[in-house]
């Protein structure tokens, strides 16, 4: 009992760690492509992330014309503000204690003994900002490859992407950097108001109750309404330095020694990847923004920002998270929102995509039309050219979303998933406290439930109560209650809402936060 008792005490704050760990006690490791030959292995990941992106810009060929004109100059920021011994203090304590196994010393030692190391961080830190260079042993990553979807087949090498652990040090550089960025960027009003992705304040579930709420209030007007997922191969991967160097001084307006800081974090990265305990040859990155850093995602968003100008050239709603790109609208032939507007605005953003390297995935982009319940729509709605996107369920943002917006097939693939975790916790139930089971309850089961749990508001009670039963076997299973026992007592000494109530109040709260505006500014205050 005290070794899952340690675990989850010292992992209480960082559900990935938690889920990792309880996981690999929980499932038999089959004999996968890390065993038991990782230094053979290590090299064919190493060789397999290198070609992936080499292949994919080797592909890439079109018009060399940007198709996005360059915005009037933004305000600039020239230089990068060093840091106090308070600043840094404060920043190493909030930092997460996860490194790399380039650091000299462990992550929970630099924190413990800041007062002594401090000074000499202080000096690293500060002397890159105010040179504009990044010391080589800041830029280099060790690569874990981690599959893409959980239960994925650990022998196919494709199912894998290129995760980057940085040195404690390089995160708190990049942090740094970042939260200056992040203040030009707000302060000049810069950023992407339809990007949600890595955004205080924002979240897939933002970003969904956006869309979502333009579609209902479209389908309550009677218009149908078509939505179409663009995806992007290894987007993050195959970014051009030279681009978004310029992108960073056109659009953003870093110029002089914040840009040569900018130009020196990308130059000259090396990576390896690590398998087990065995490391494969280190190779430089010519291309890409560092998957697993602090910097990588908000570098992304500012690479993607001439998007918008496309997706509004042709009326069309949008919203991005990161790299995955959802675009919207209704099909109203006399205000020009027609299929050919799609068309047309897909033509170009693939334009757009050539010219800046990145490739659409045509195999994974997704399409779905909604009609209104009303027997005098057509339902017909003739695709043209985007016919082989059409889907009768599509996923978006890990939520799968169906033509007639009843959500069976998320509300099935959370009640099939909550009881396999459920089925496997029993196995280590006798050795939990009943306060560490609840914590890891909530980890495995309960955060299914609640994942988006905002757009269930309004579903019939029919789908509500499938998952309703995942909630009371979750709370039966935790006080040993018994099936033909009342579960609402039961859910009442828990302070659990059951799901109907809980859909609602996160729905309340989050309008609450709108209005108080702790919400992200995505829809009008009018």
């Amino acid at each position: 009992m005290a070794y899952f008792a340690d675990i989850i005490e010292t992992n209480s704050n960082n559900p990935k760690i938690l889920y990792k760990t309880i996981n690999s006690v929980l499932v038999y490791q089959e004999p996968s492509v890390m065993s038991p030959t990782a230094a053979r292995n290590s090299e064919a990941f190493h060789r397999f992330f290198v070609d992936k992106v080499s292949g994919i810009r080797a592909a890439i060929s079109g018009n060399s014309v940007d198709p996005v004109p360059v915005p009037p100059s933004p305000p600039t920021l020239s230089s990068l503000n060093t840091v106090s011994y308070s600043e840094l203090n404060k920043l190493v304590a909030r930092q997460k204690p996860s490194g790399s196994p380039l650091d000299v010393l462990p992550p929970r030692l630099w924190k413990a003994a800041f007062p002594c190391l401090g000074p000499s961080l202080g000096q690293i830190i500060n002397g890159s900002l105010s040179t504009g260079v990044v010391p080589a042993a800041l830029k280099a990553a060790v690569i874990r490859p981690t599959l893409k979807k959980p239960g994925a087949d650990v022998s196919v090498i494709e199912n894998y992407r290129p995760i980057s652990t940085l040195p404690f040090t390089s995160k708190l550089l990049e942090k740094v950097v970042y939260q200056q960025l992040v203040s030009h960027l707000a302060d000049s009003d810069l950023f992407e108001v339809f990007q949600s992705g890595f955004r205080s304040g924002h979240s897939t579930e933002s970003a969904l109750l956006r869309v979502l709420n333009d579609i209902y209030l479209s389908l309550d007007q009677g218009t149908s309404v078509l939505l179409l997922l663009l995806d992007l191969t290894a987007a993050f991967d195959t970014v051009d330095h030279a681009i978004l160097l310029d992108r960073l001084e056109r659009w953003v307006g870093i110029k002089g020694s914040a840009l040569d800081w900018f130009r020196s974090y990308l130059h000259n990265r090396t990576f390896c990847v690590k398998l087990g305990d065995v490391f494969s040859s280190w190779e430089g990155l010519r291309w890409g923004v560092p998957q697993g850093s602090i910097l990588g995602p908000l570098l992304f968003a500012i690479y993607l920002l001439p998007l918008g100008s496309i997706f509004r050239k042709h009326g069309l709603s949008f919203h991005l998270y990161a790299d995955d790109c959802q675009i919207y609208s209704p099909l109203c032939q006399g205000k020009g929102h027609s299929i050919q507007s799609f068309v047309s605005c897909v033509n170009e953003v693939k334009s757009w995509l050539m010219v800046n390297v990145l490739h659409l995935n045509e195999g994974k982009t997704e399409l779905i039309v909604f009609h209104p319940n009303s027997r005098n729509v057509d339902r017909y709605v003739d695709l043209g050219p985007l016919s082989p996107y059409s889907k009768p369920v599509v996923t978006s943002l890990g939520v799968k979303i169906d033509a007639g917006l009843k959500f069976d097939a998320h509300i099935n693939s959370v009640i099939r998933s909550s009881f396999f975790h459920l089925r496997r916790l029993a196995k280590i139930k006798p050795m939990l406290s009943r306060a560490h089971l609840e914590q890891v309850l909530h980890f495995f089961v309960i955060s299914r439930l609640d994942y988006c749990s905002s757009l269930y508001a309004g579903l019939c009670q029919s789908s509500l109560r499938c998952l309703q039963v995942v909630q009371n076997s979750a709370a039966r299973f935790m006080t040993g209650t018994r099936k033909r026992d009342h579960i609402s007592p039961v859910l009442a000494s828990l302070h659990w809402l059951p799901v109907c109530y809980r859909s609602h109040f996160r729905l309340l709260v989050f309008v609450f936060n709108f209005f108080q505006g702790g919400a992200p500014p995505i829809w009008p205050r009018s």
